[in-house]
């Protein structure tokens, strides 16, 4: 049996958008910013997919402009905003959890260009307090970056409060809403935000493309030069069938938000149940609450994480230790140690992230083999052997 739970890195191309992309890779192959025929029917394809894509979060069309995912759209939300400022201004406020495409680029702005970056720390549930934004917040302040819903243990942040203090403050928000855009309903106006990251293949449409949203208005500067694509702000030649097939996913997505919501969530708590219920020494981290409704994350006392992983890959169940994009790593998550897990319990986390295909079935078998996997692990574990009766880790 093969059961994927590791959609909060990647989804299965959705048919429908698969479909709707196919025409641009064969007969219609023309490039948007050509004026004859060919050109013309790619721009006007490109109009409507941003058209599409403006009206479910509520931007206008000319608020959207295409990258080539959301490491890209982060990058340019941040580099762009503190180059723009021109000096004036240079510090950034973000969080503990961000994802390593917000991390790195502050990391990077404080190096290179003397940036000053606040991090926010986050409760046991992984929720960061807007008490703390305001009173980290100073006349330098160019920017608050708090991601949507965290990657790897699914917290939903404040950010309808966060949103309105910022507007309050007069301080630009971004948002990093890549896990968050195929559960979370999202109106960039009701809730403030003035940048906004996506990546098509986190609800199911294709890889290497993703929107930063800008509202009008904002200054930032542009990250790649080159070409006049996306009014002058991003170069590189306008990829139509990635586009077409970015806004047929989301528009799927959206369509089926609540339906997939309240079916995924019930069998992440059933799961959530199963596990703390039958298998001792399981932490579960992050909160019950504002959390992403396909998302789990366990810490398993006394074994290593990559050690279950392996095993249930072995049995044909595909979960994760971490974020995608940190899975090279040697070194315990930081978001699991933000919550303030010890460093021995953030090695054994494990990220279970269900999608709109999972079934009970798939769970039913996952939960047999990780308990099976779990105890075998710990009966070869000298930590489990000597701490066996006597006590725990926490």
């Amino acid at each position: 049996m093969k059961v994927y739970l590791d959609n909060s890195a990647t989804t299965a191309l959705d048919e429908h958008a698969l479909a709707a992309m196919m025409p641009y890779f064969t007969e219609k192959f023309g490039n948007p910013s050509s004026l004859h025929a060919y050109g013309r029917e790619a721009s006007a394809a490109v109009d409507a997919a941003r058209d599409k894509i403006a009206s479910l979060i509520g931007a206008r069309a000319n608020e959207i402009y295409f990258t080539s995912g959301g490491s890209e759209s982060d990058n340019w939300a941040l580099k762009g905003a503190v180059r723009a400022a021109r000096g004036t201004r240079k510090h950034i406020i973000t969080t503990a959890i961000e994802h390593p495409a917000i991390m790195e680029t502050c990391e990077y702005l404080e190096k290179n260009e003397d940036v000053n970056v606040t991090y926010l720390p986050v409760d046991k549930d992984g929720r960061v307090s807007v008490e703390d934004l305001k009173s980290a917040v100073t006349d330098d302040t160019v920017l608050v970056s708090v991601m949507f819903a965290n990657n790897e243990m699914g917290a939903i942040q404040p950010i309808a409060e966060i949103g309105a203090f910022c507007k309050e403050e007069g301080i630009l928000f971004h948002t990093d809403a890549v896990q968050a855009m195929d559960s979370q309903k999202i109106d960039v106006n009701a809730l403030n935000i003035d940048m906004l990251s996506m990546s098509a293949h986190k609800f199911h449409g294709p890889k290497g493309i993703g929107v930063l949203y800008i509202r009008s208005g904002v200054r930032l500067a542009r990250l790649i030069a080159g070409g006049h694509q996306e009014r002058h702000m991003r170069a590189g030649t306008t990829d139509t069938p990635l586009i077409v097939g970015m806004a047929d996913a989301l528009e799927t997505a959206c369509r089926d938000r609540e339906k997939n919501n309240a079916r995924i969530s019930a069998l992440r708590d059933a799961f959530i149940k199963r596990v703390t219920e039958g298998i001792p020494y399981v932490h579960l981290n992050g909160g019950t609450e504002h959390r992403l409704p396909n998302n789990v994350n366990f810490s398993f006392e006394f074994i290593e994480g990559e050690s279950i992983l392996i095993n249930l890959d072995l049995a044909g169940i595909a979960v994760s230790s971490g974020s995608a994009c940190s899975s090279g790593s040697l070194e315990p998550s930081h978001v699991i140690l933000a919550l303030g897990v010890p460093e021995e319990l953030a090695h054994s986390s494990i990220r279970f992230s269900l999608g709109r295909d999972t079934t009970e079935e798939d769970m039913e078998y996952t939960y047999k083999v990780l308990k099976e996997s779990v105890e075998k692990l710990r009966a070869i574990s000298p930590l489990f052997n000597m701490e066996k009766g006597t006590g725990s880790y926490v």
